[in-house]
């Protein structure tokens, strides 16, 4: 069971992860992590991705959004980009992105890559919907991190969004307003275990009737 295991990364080195920078633009400063996210959406492999720091994303750490210009063609056409802030910021102080563990990493990108799926299972107008959705209605808000979680969760990243729930819920150096947006918006980690139960169970299953 994912649960049990306390080292996710443990097994990573089975996985090719060259495989999956086709069509991904990735700062070589954290391109493990974000090919170890994207080793578990193998429907993204040839989705045009660029991963970019940016100095300030307002009331967030990463960001998930599609390119505009892409959204005038059909799906095929699409790409994103996943906007990362160069600095965790605390409290007090700010320590480099790239600094946080690498499973921290792992979870915040298997998140953002989680968006990225909600965005293509929805059409042009969808997206625009859905964006103004986001902006202005905190239930839409709330509604698309938990897609997104869910996502991950589904795609096998439990332990690491498990991972970085805890690990910003925990942080007494992080801004206890974040947080709270955090535990608001997002799955709780009881929610994350609760959820990663149930789908170990449904893989039982099916394994047992096969």
């Amino acid at each position: 069971m994912i649960l049990s295991n306390p080292n996710p990364l443990k097994n990573i080195h089975k996985i090719n992860l060259e495989d999956f920078k086709h069509n991904k633009k990735i700062p070589k400063i954290i391109e493990h992590s974000i090919l170890v996210a994207l080793s578990h959406y193998p429907e993204l492999k040839d989705t045009p991705i660029a991963f970019v720091f940016k100095k300030n994303i307002k009331k967030s750490i990463m960001q998930a959004q599609p390119v505009i210009g892409s959204l005038l063609g059909g799906k095929d056409c699409r790409a994103y980009q996943v906007n990362i802030s160069s600095m965790f910021k605390l409290t007090h102080t700010a320590t480099p992105i790239h600094q946080l563990p690498d499973s921290i990493m792992i979870g915040w990108i298997g998140h953002e890559l989680g968006h990225i799926m909600d965005y293509e299972s929805k059409s042009t107008f969808g997206i625009i919907a859905f964006g103004l959705g986001y902006l202005f209605f905190e239930n839409s808000l709330k509604k698309a991190e938990v897609i997104a979680d869910t996502y991950a969760l589904k795609h096998g990243l439990g332990a690491y969004i498990l991972d970085t729930k805890r690990y910003i819920l925990d942080n007494s150096d992080l801004p206890e307003a974040y947080k709270k947006r955090i535990s608001r918006l997002y799955l709780s980690p009881d929610d994350i275990v609760e959820q990663i139960k149930k789908l170990e169970e449904a893989k039982l299953k099916l394994e047992i009737n096969h």
